[in-house]
């Protein structure tokens, strides 16, 4: 293969990542835990966090903190896949990259 091709290939590649990536970013990811949801970007950037009043007590504020913790943690964590799954073709072979 000549470097010109090499070139294109190598410019067409950067671009599909850019690609993908800006379509993770987009994307909006919904963390949950038993009384916590959490609407997350891809650019683990919080939107929103939505409480079940309901299920919860007043003297339960050590318990919301914790659930909210869970539900970024699941955001993040479904963020983080997401992002090896679209991204992971690209790098294999070059761990940590994203």
């Amino acid at each position: 293969m000549n470097m010109q091709a090499m070139l294109k290939q190598a410019q067409k590649l950067q671009k599909d990542m850019l690609e993908e990536q800006e379509k993770i970013n987009n994307k909006e990811f919904v963390g949950k835990s038993s009384i916590v949801t959490v609407i997350m970007t891809g650019e683990k950037q919080l939107k929103e966090v939505k409480i079940d009043s309901q299920k919860l007590e007043l003297d339960d504020v050590e318990f919301l903190q914790d659930m909210i913790v869970i539900a970024v943690n699941d955001a993040i964590k479904q963020i983080n896949e997401e992002t090896e799954n679209k991204m992971g073709k690209y790098t294999k072979g070059m761990p940590g990259l994203f």
